[in-house]
């Protein structure tokens, strides 16, 4: 699960195919973003994202695109969200890939660049790169239809794109088949203004102006030390690296517990795109960050308003659709061998998200 931060962008916007193969790049993951001092650095990447505009290039039409997203990542589950959340079910094409990586160049020796797979329901089961395990293929996985690809690399390849990192969520034009957009806050953008005529729920506003200086003002946090911050506990390669993000992590966390005590929402009673992220970044939080990236101070389940927040989220609708806590967990758990190496799937699945929460009259 990788996607670049809101702030830390280059963005290709010139609405065509780039010479992809002119010049051989290394593939690279979130597993190869490390500092000097074992931290992980998440990396700028170059990113598309060009206006879906009536009128422009990339008018919003209905069967145009093709969202594709893994369910286990965390940044693609909340552009799936919008897709429910506004109605978007019949306008937006979606992909949903296999949750373990595999080799992208199985055949070249010299090409060790792992990420996601396309398999179809009922395929054979599949290891994780070292060859352990077997993971089923369930009824979750939708194929590349429209180059009836391997891998998501050969999306973006065939595509003509020029990244290196292949991340979902990616938004692809089928007609014109190149990739308008693969940057999660601006697909979810997208998703909430640039189909309004084709929306079956336009009313639904994930981006209110009223709430957008302050809740630029609490991401300038929750990013780093929250959504990222988990990230840099799991994949630091030094104690101290890892250290100092746990105490960030926790810091921050206690300091949300303490600001949605008296708030349902993180900007008061709306449901906002922050508020999208942050659930997607929890609801891993007990299964799979606890254990697997070793933020095992507390569990989310130990804070009484994170964990009534989670299963408001959860209710919201539209959102439950993009969770499959199946998919997160075998993601995690079996595509990095260098952090598990026999694909050992642990057995909770965290708190039941159905249970009442009791957030209705706070403001």
């Amino acid at each position: 699960p990788e996607s670049g931060t809101p702030s830390s962008i280059h963005l290709v916007t010139t609405g065509r195919r780039a010479p992809c193969r002119e010049m051989k790049r290394k593939a690279v993951t979130s597993l190869d973003e490390l500092g000097k001092d074992g931290s992980f650095q998440r990396t700028a990447n170059t990113q598309h994202n060009e206006k879906i505009e009536k009128g422009g290039p990339f008018p919003p039409e209905a069967g145009r695109y093709q969202l594709y997203v893994a369910l286990g990542c965390p940044w693609a589950s909340g552009t799936l969200a919008a897709v429910h959340m506004k109605g978007l079910e019949d306008v937006i094409g979606v992909s949903i890939v296999h949750p373990t990586w595999a080799r992208t160049r199985p055949d070249d020796p010299e090409d060790m660049h792992c990420g996601w797979q396309f398999r179809a329901p009922g395929d054979a089961a599949v290891p994780n790169t070292l060859g352990h395990g077997a993971f089923d293929c369930d009824d979750a996985l939708r194929p590349d239809p429209v180059f009836k690809a391997q891998v998501l690399r050969d999306v973006y390849e065939q595509a003509g794109s020029g990244v290196t990192k292949y991340t979902t969520p990616m938004l692809l034009d089928k007609k014109e088949k190149v990739v308008v957009c693969n940057e999660s806050m601006a697909i979810l953008r997208l998703f909430n203004d640039a189909f309004q005529d084709l929306a079956k729920k336009p009313e639904v506003d994930l981006f209110p102006k009223e709430c957008q200086a302050e809740l630029d003002k609490l991401n300038e946090w929750i990013y780093p030390n929250v959504n990222n911050g988990v990230y840099r506990c799991g994949f630091a390669q030094s104690q101290g690296a890892y250290e100092k993000a746990l105490q960030e992590v926790f810091a921050s966390l206690d300091k949300l517990e303490e600001h949605l005590s008296t708030r349902r929402y993180l900007s008061g009673r709306k449901f906002t795109w922050l508020d999208l992220r942050l659930f997607h970044t929890l609801v891993r939080f007990d299964p799979v960050y606890h254990t697997y990236f070793k933020t095992n101070l507390k569990r989310i389940a130990d804070y009484p308003n994170l964990i009534g927040f989670v299963r408001d989220a959860y209710a919201v609708d539209g959102v439950s659709k993009s969770v499959n806590l199946k998919h997160i967990k075998m993601h995690y758990f079996t595509s990095h061998p260098t952090l598990n190496t026999y694909a050992i799937i642990p057995g909770s699945m965290g708190a039941d998200l159905t249970l009442p929460h009791g957030r209705e009259k706070l403001g």
